[in-house]
């Protein structure tokens, strides 16, 4: 289901998002409190930001709290396809590539939006 550039660059990604995991004390506290309370279970959320490490961690940690997590960049430059593909690996539906023309752009939005999200974070 999800559109990326290339599913095999995930260990990269993951070696990213792990240093973030020990830089970012707020969420590392919700993501405990989010694992065993579940708020979002049953909800679908749609993210549009910058696809990068620390808002990679963002979309875990609400995906641990029970979100069916969609998620786009909202910038086609400032996605990172390694951290896209990391996000997949952990079942995350990810549509978002660096470099993306215009019309993969509005393509990606697209897809997160026809999911009928219940929650939407845009960036803008």
């Amino acid at each position: 289901m999800s559109e990326i550039r290339d599913p095999q660059l995930w260990e990269s990604g993951e070696l990213k998002i792990e240093w973030v995991r020990h830089h970012m004390p707020l969420l590392e506290g919700l993501e405990k409190e989010f694992k065993e309370t579940k708020p979002f279970k049953g909800l679908k959320v749609a993210l549009s930001v910058h696809l990068e490490a620390k808002t990679a961690h963002l979309c875990e940690v609400l995906a641990e709290g029970g979100a069916e997590m969609y998620v786009t960049g909202s910038n086609p430059l400032s996605t990172q396809d390694d951290v896209a593909a990391a996000l997949v690996h952990e079942g995350l539906n990810v549509f978002a590539v660096h470099g993306a023309t215009p019309e993969e752009y509005e393509h990606g939005i697209r897809r997160v939006i026809e999911c009928g999200p219940n929650i939407i974070i845009d960036d803008g």
